[in-house]
């Protein structure tokens, strides 16, 4: 059901554009119904029928039909008079950046004025900028509207088809370059990581830096030395030489709980150190003479990664393909077979 709304039309300050938009309505809609009346009018066919039902109409409409053009110029006379007052009243509110951009945007009311069969269409679209203006300023609801879940509908059913057709083409693009041999992993490593990897090395190293001051922080790293302390605790009563202290009367246990304690200190000092002296120029050369080689040399490890790349490809074009749009049906409880 269309619904009005008076007081979003006094709240708009938009009356006298509204009164013309709803008069170019009225226009537009007799127009239109004399186009098509016109354009049957031209056939045998329509002519018999008005015949049979009287004569005097096809023999009274016959001159008018004629002289349409002359008739059709007085509806483009008023057309192109509302989209001049239009276009002045844009350059003074600036609604556009540049005074030429509104025959650009409205180019379908410029091309609707010709008096020409092929161009008469595009006066429709005036019909829909209109109801899309009073949509805008919820003048009106259309949403409630039959006719405006059906378009809404097939639009996304049409935008859904073509994007997805468009991306699994795309998609299949990149598995046949991958397929072919294309240096996928070695123009990542070069030219995305590369360009990147001072900015990258200095927060690794910032990161390490913080996990250093973390873990020697007295309350943010107990969990660490704590697993440090059960770790390094079960290594060295596991150990066969340390395990000897405890033959030694009175001070055995002593000493391996001392040395249990200084090796945990040790450990866990040389963790936040290590953790704490890694700086952006150590990383680097770590990730040149380190992990570039090994990237660079293990030819097998790449092909492994392209394989992942192109099954993950796979996985995302299954997922698009799917019409979702049919899961509103399926919602319905509407057979797949009646959906039109």
């Amino acid at each position: 059901m269309l619904n009005f709304s008076y007081s979003k039309l006094k709240s708009s300050h938009e009356g006298p554009w509204i009164m013309v938009d709803l008069i170019m309505l009225g226009l537009l809609f007799i127009n239109l119904v004399w186009l098509l009346f016109d354009g049957l009018f031209a056939t045998q066919a329509f002519k018999a029928v008005l015949s049979s039902l009287s004569p005097n109409i096809v023999q009274g409409y016959a001159p008018i039909h004629e002289n349409f053009v002359l008739y059709d110029l007085a509806f483009v006379v008023v057309f192109l008079t509302e989209f001049c007052v239009r276009w002045v009243a844009a350059l003074v509110r600036k609604t556009y950046m540049r005074w030429y951009f509104f025959p650009f945007i409205h180019w379908y009311d410029l091309i609707g004025c010709i008096p020409l069969g092929g161009a008469r269409i595009f006066r429709f679209l005036r019909i829909i900028s209109i109801f899309y203006r009073l949509q805008k300023y919820e003048i009106i609801d259309l949403r409630n509207t039959a006719i405006y879940r059906f378009i809404l509908f097939y639009y996304d059913v049409f935008v859904e088809e073509l994007s997805d057709r468009i991306v699994v083409k795309v998609l299949s693009d990149a598995q046949k370059d991958i397929a072919a041999g294309s240096p996928l992993i070695e123009d990542i490593s070069q030219q995305v990581l590369a360009t990147r990897l001072p900015i990258l090395t200095q927060w690794l190293s910032s990161i390490m830096v913080h996990i250093g001051e973390s873990i020697e922080h007295n309350a943010h790293g107990e969990s660490v030395r704590s697993h440090v302390q059960k770790s390094v605790g079960k290594a060295v009563r596991s150990n066969s030489q340390v395990s000897t202290l405890k033959l030694v009367p009175v001070l055995g246990s002593t000493i391996e709980k001392t040395l249990e304690q200084s090796v945990t200190d040790i450990v866990t000092q040389s963790i936040i150190n290590l953790l704490k002296d890694i700086t952006p120029e150590k990383i680097d050369d770590f990730v040149e003479h380190g992990l570039g080689r090994f990237s660079s040399e293990d030819h097998m490890l790449d092909q492994e990664v392209l394989l992942i790349v192109n099954e993950c490809l796979e996985l995302v074009k299954q997922h698009v393909s799917q019409q979702r749009w049919k899961d509103s049906f399926n919602a319905q409880d509407i057979p797949a077979d009646e959906i039109p």
